[in-house]
């Protein structure tokens, strides 16, 4: 069975991400109204030779042009930091 957090994984790929840590964060905004649609809350940190000399605006769209299909109905909030190979 593939969960949502595999689904996230999966959309990120095409990213070409070295490093992906994403964590659920659901259950720190229980009773949250964007909650009760059933999103998630999540928190990742990606790091994709993707970004490098990209601005961090552009960064961050990559990252949401890649979840789009799931955002407000999977995907709540997402909290971002997506760095390049040079900033570890």
């Amino acid at each position: 069975m593939t969960t949502r957090m595999d689904r996230i994984r999966a959309a990120l790929a095409q990213l070409e991400p070295t490093a992906v840590e994403l964590t659920d964060e659901s259950h720190l905004h229980a009773g949250h109204a964007g909650a009760a649609s059933g999103g998630g809350h999540y928190r990742l940190r990606i790091v994709s030779p993707r970004f490098e000399g990209q601005r961090l605006v552009m960064r961050h769209r990559l990252v949401y042009d890649s979840v789009h299909d799931m955002m407000h109905k999977e995907i709540h909030a997402l909290a971002i930091t997506a760095l390049a190979p040079s900033e570890q």
